[in-house]
């Protein structure tokens, strides 16, 4: 009966873990240089935004990934302004691909 029950809780203690296990060994890490090139990129297009009088700086917010991917997001005025925030941040070099979830604003 002890054996049983020891066989049991190993087997349920395997089934809870398997899938951490797969989670992280299909996780590619994320080395500091990735980190800090991202920062990069993304302290580079908040810096153009605030020179730009066409962009809000404080209204859209940017996040870049590992692989150079900017999601926009936050708020515009208009549409113009939401389309010269993407056009910055694809200038910037390093960003392959902008993402824009900018929504825009509506009037009261």
């Amino acid at each position: 009966m002890k054996i049983t029950k020891f066989a049991a809780a190993i087997l349920v203690s395997g089934l809870l873990f398997a899938p951490v296990a797969s989670y992280s060994a299909d996780e590619e890490p994320f080395s500091v240089g990735e980190f800090v090139s991202d920062s990069i990129i993304t302290t580079k297009i908040k810096a153009k935004f605030a020179q730009d009088k066409r962009v809000s700086a404080m209204d859209v917010k940017v996040d870049t990934d590992k692989d150079g991917v900017v999601v926009l997001s936050g708020t515009a005025d208009n549409r113009a302004e939401a389309e010269n925030a993407v056009s910055i941040a694809k200038a910037v070099e390093g960003v392959t691909k902008v993402h824009n979830r900018i929504k825009i604003k509506k009037d009261d």
